[in-house]
């Protein structure tokens, strides 16, 4: 075990509402926690109200964790580590920080009489079951809370760990609205093996598919990302949808790479060094924005529908990667005792110790 230091530069309290006054910095020496950094936190909100403006098809999120192991080198949350002046490329990937009592301020914020029982996107920043979730087990308290309050909510999640805590989601499933979907954009194992080095393997996130399926679960596919010109030949989609199908998945839902202000530098300096020569193509495909054209993004959605059909699987709808319909109604007796988050301003934050074990 080891010291080590997360910096002395205050996160500001408006990207950062955590009510204690110091980071607690943890190292383990277990090999799978090898090279990453945990930076304890006490929140003081789990909850988080997403922008009016977004496309996202909810409007609470919950999310333990920030940074994210899998190291994906696309993805769109490293933005956020940016905003704390940490480093948004291997620093997203092993600068970890947790939540470490998230689940008694989620079951706070649920007790309320102010929240009205809305559904709750879990783990829509980074996956709620990445790597450290096997050693700080945030989410079996999480899930009990939203179980206990019969509260709607979905996960998202590359991660086979959600399969440990199987007995709880069909506990909260007999009680309310779950959703349950995994990512998985392709099924190239090559592709895999460097844009997402730390995330579990197609095949191993398919079984997650066929066993959630299993135990009556429904379980939706967000196909995410579509790569272009790495993963969007038709024998590609066509392979991925199919294997996806054969899981059992109730739906599928496509949606090209995006690559906004964070991610999209990681993800060229990653282009450049693995395939300099799609450089251009990309620089041109993504000259508008972060978002690929929508007539590409419409040919790639059109393609996997018609895929979906052929192998007898629903195309999924926005609200398919968040929600499933349970067999029976959701009982919700205890609706009327909900909260809502903080409305006033949050403190400074300040990092004032660092520990290790």
């Amino acid at each position: 075990m080891h010291r080590d230091h997360l910096g002395d530069a205050p996160i500001p309290a408006d990207v950062a509402p955590f009510a204690a006054e110091a980071v607690t910095t943890r190292t383990f020496d277990a090999q799978e926690f090898r090279g990453i950094t945990f930076h304890e936190v006490r929140a003081r909100s789990i909850l988080s109200r997403v922008p009016g403006a977004s496309r996202m098809p909810f409007e609470w999120t919950a999310n333990p964790y920030q940074g994210c192991t899998h190291a994906c080198v696309y993805c769109f949350a490293r933005g956020t580590h940016g905003r704390m002046d940490l480093d948004t490329g291997r620093g997203f990937d092993s600068q970890i920080l947790v939540k470490t009592n998230a689940p008694e301020v989620l079951a706070r914020q649920l007790a309320s009489a102010r929240w009205e029982g809305a559904h709750i996107a879990v783990g829509t920043n980074v996956d709620c079951y990445q790597r450290a979730e096997e050693r700080y087990r945030l989410m079996p308290g999480i899930l009990t809370a939203l179980r206990d309050r019969a509260n709607p909510f979905s996960i998202l999640t590359k991660g086979t760990l959600v399969l440990r805590d199987l007995e709880l989601l069909v506990q909260a499933s007999r009680v309310t609205e779950v959703g349950i979907s995994v990512s998985i954009g392709f099924t190239d194992r090559d592709l895999w093996r460097t844009v997402e080095p730390g995330a579990p393997s197609p095949q191993l996130r398919l079984d997650v598919v066929r066993a959630l399926g299993e135990h009556g679960i429904a379980c939706g596919v967000l196909m995410a990302p579509v790569v272009p010109f790495l993963g969007d030949r038709p024998e590609q989609l066509r392979a991925t949808v199919r294997a996806i199908a054969e899981a059992g998945a109730s739906s599928v839902t496509p949606l090209v790479l995006h690559l906004r202000p964070g991610a999209r530098e990681w993800f060229t300096a990653w282009l450049r060094n693995h395939h300099p020569d799609l450089v251009p193509q990309y620089e041109q495909m993504y000259a508008e924005g972060a978002y690929a054209p929508i007539r590409y993004q419409r040919r790639i959605t059109r393609q996997v529908h018609d895929l979906a059909a052929e192998f007898g699987i629903g195309p999924g709808r926005r609200s398919d990667a968040h929600r499933i319909s349970l067999p029976e109604p959701p009982s919700r007796a205890a609706a009327a005792e909900r909260l809502g988050p903080p409305r006033r301003p949050l403190p400074p934050f300040r990092r004032s110790s660092d520990r290790s074990i």
